[in-house]
Formats: structure tokens, C-alpha cells, sequence
């Protein structure tokens, strides 16, 4: 199918190129946590439709995330990944992987607000979650482990707000690291 007759639905919005200076990372440290100011650019690009053994069909974008540090101007984070939507069922699944040797496939739903252009995707994955889940490097899984992920993205028009939380059992206890951030599409 050619790339302009594809109807991505609920992730038409946020099709594009991102930037944001309002994020706040909140990471652990072995003696409580470190709080970051950070910018990104998320860069959304359509990849078309998938056909899965014959039955399932999705369509995707691919994306690639760059944060860096308000107070030194280095990148501290680099995640690519997915955002599929599958029509039939109405399912949104958000793969990524970041250089730690962490994986994550979430799940969840889109859901456009009534009488608004608001369309809001929240997803899940847990590490013994049977359907979305997380795999994650030995080093990783004895050290800092992943157990939890939860992001919710909310796109009004050329507007992109996040949240995420990671839960991770690191330095003896389970922390919940955080990000989020406010951008605006420019391109």
C-alpha cells in the first residue's frame, strides 16, 4: 500500500520532528536521587503497514529519542524504537531499546478525547507480564533491573506532553525513575 493511502489512525498525530527544553528526569543514586533538567528531539517517521502471518495487520512509526543535559549540553539519553497501532483491535504497542541493553514492548490503548483534537496513548509492560514485557542484559537484570514501565503521551495539534515511569530494583530497593516533558512540533 502506498505510504500516502495508509490510514495510521490515532498516531497520524504525532507524525514529525519534536523538541522540548521542559524535561525533568528524576534517576536513583545510591544515596536517594539525582534530579536532571534536560531538552530532546523525538523524531517520528511513518514505516508503513506490517502484515504479521497473514492475519494481523499494523501500521507503524519509527522514532529516535535524544535527550541531553540542561547543565553541560550532553546527551545522557538515546532510545529508538516503534509505535504500532493495530486497527482491529484498537491496540498501541511501544517498543524501544536504549543502549543499557534494555528492551521493552508495552501495550495498551489510544483514546481521543470527545469534542477535541486531544489524542492520548497509554501503555504498559511488566517484567512477568505474559503479553508486554521487558527483557533487559544479565549485568542489567542483577544490577539494575527493569521492572516496570509505564508511559502515558498526550498530543493536542503541535503539542506533545509525556510521562514515564520506569520501576527499577537497584542499590538494594525498588525506585521509581521518572521523565517527562512538554515539546512542540517543528517540522
Amino acid at each position: 500500500m502506498a505510504d500516502n493511502e495508509i490510514d495510521y489512525g490515532p498516531l497520524t498525530g504525532l507524525i514529525g520532528t519534536w523538541q522540548g527544553d521542559k524535561g525533568l528526569d528524576v534517576a536513583p543514586e545510591p544515596d536517594g536521587k539525582e534530579e536532571s533538567p534536560y531538552f530532546e528531539t523525538i523524531t517520528f517517521t511513518p514505516i508503513g503497514d506490517v502484515t504479521n502471518a497473514e492475519e494481523q495487520v499494523l501500521v507503524g512509526l519509527r522514532y529516535h529519542q535524544t535527550v541531553s543535559r540542561k547543565s553541560n549540553n550532553k546527551v545522557f539519553h538515546d532510545q529508538c524504537g516503534y509505535w504500532m497501532w493495530d486497527q482491529a483491535t484498537g491496540t498501541i504497542s511501544h517498543s524501544l531499546l536504549i543502549p543499557r541493553a534494555v528492551g521493552v514492548i508495552a501495550g495498551g490503548v489510544a483514546k481521543a478525547e470527545a469534542g477535541s483534537s486531544v489524542v492520548t496513548f497509554e501503555v504498559k509492560a511488566g517484567l512477568h507480564n505474559p503479553d508486554w514485557t521487558i527483557v533487559q542484559q544479565p549485568f542489567m537484570r542483577d544490577k539494575a533491573k527493569t521492572v516496570a514501565f509505564n508511559a502515558k503521551f498526550m498530543v493536542d495539534g503541535d503539542t506533545l506532553t509525556y510521562s514515564e515511569t520506569t520501576v527499577l530494583d537497584i542499590y538494594g530497593k525498588k525506585f521509581q525513575h521518572t521523565d517527562g516533558n512538554t515539546l512542540k512540533r517543528v517540522s
